[in-house]
């Protein structure tokens, strides 16, 4: 037997590497779509805005440039990048720790809460649209349901509204 055969017949017989390859490819295209809008529109990637939308929500608009990378998934030096971007645009400021010079926070800065208002209405629109017209309400309550019991390390990982 050929190892393409091989190859094919794992996959058919383990339900969970197809659901798994299925999650990862929707992942990427919803990733990829989800951000070109929002830099067309809105001059954010989506990593942009998680960050604005992490610092909206966050005690004092603010947090430890590390706690924000590990919201993200990104490394230091990843967070760096980002965080130095949305500095030059106005975004994001840095301020130190009254009880510890190492500690550096993120904060978000009025240009910052009004750029994640004006893209939140995009976003949100987008993801509805990708979502709404593909399944019912039903399938969407089903799929909610079955991905959240997948581990998360995102705190507050179903509420996508934008703080006022």
């Amino acid at each position: 037997m050929s190892r393409q055969v091989l190859r094919g017949q794992a996959f058919r017989e383990r339900p969970s590497l197809n659901a798994w390859v299925s999650l990862l490819r929707a992942h990427a295209a919803l990733t990829r779509t989800l951000s070109a809008e929002l830099v067309h529109a809105h001059g954010l990637t989506i990593n942009d805005y998680e960050v604005l939308l992490h610092l909206a929500r966050a005690d004092d608009h603010r947090l430890r440039r590390v706690d924000l990378a590990e919201r993200l998934l990104l490394t230091a030096s990843g967070i760096t990048r980002l965080l130095d971007g949305l500095e030059r645009a106005g975004y994001v400021c840095k301020a130190q720790c009254d009880s510890d010079a190492r500690v550096t926070y993120a904060v978000i800065t009025d240009a910052g809460f009004t750029k994640l208002h004006e893209a939140s209405d995009t976003h949100l629109a987008s993801i509805r649209g990708l979502f709404e017209e593909r399944f019912s309400g039903a399938e969407l309550d089903t799929l909610g349901e079955l991905l959240g019991r997948l581990p998360s390390t995102a705190p507050d990982a179903t509420d996508c509204s934008v703080p006022d």
